[in-house]
């Protein structure tokens, strides 16, 4: 449902969250190895997240990526409408271009019911609630 880029930049954000507790800004050498992902699809992701003010960075040899205790609280449905757009969550299963209740494709009513499900999740999860139970070993970011 969600692109690939956007499922290494919601890891991303919360492994950097997960780091900024110990007060530690993350290289992005280091999130792409944690991520298992290619430092430069990473690096390009997380500018694109800093132009949006959804993570931050520094510059030099003590810089790198962190994010603030505001920034914590955005939803995920944020990095999700920033990477794949806001339309995303309202596109047809199949990719018809004209799909609603009164012209569906033939998975359009289940597919909706999924769609509002993941939406949902999306608006309600915080970073800060899912990078916690990364931080203490409950959940995990590779796999």
């Amino acid at each position: 449902m969600i692109s690939n880029t956007c499922k290494t930049a919601i890891k991303a954000v919360i492994y950097i969250a997960s780091r900024e507790e110990s007060g530690e800004k993350s290289a992005v050498k280091d999130i792409a190895k944690y991520i298992n992902a290619s430092e430069h699809t990473v690096s390009k992701i997380l500018q694109n997240l800093v132009r949006q003010n959804i993570i931050n960075s520094i510059k030099g040899p003590n810089g790198g990526f962190y994010i603030t205790e505001k920034q914590r609280t955005q939803p995920i449905l944020t990095i999700v409408d920033t990477i794949d757009g806001k339309d995303l969550l309202h596109a047809c299963g199949l990719g018809l271009s004209e799909c609603s209740s009164d012209r569906p494709c033939p998975i359009h009513t289940d597919y909706m019911k999924g769609k509002e499900l993941i939406r949902e999740l999306f608006a309600t999860k915080s970073i800060n609630e899912l990078c916690k139970p990364v931080e203490i070993g409950e959940t995990y970011l590779t796999g």
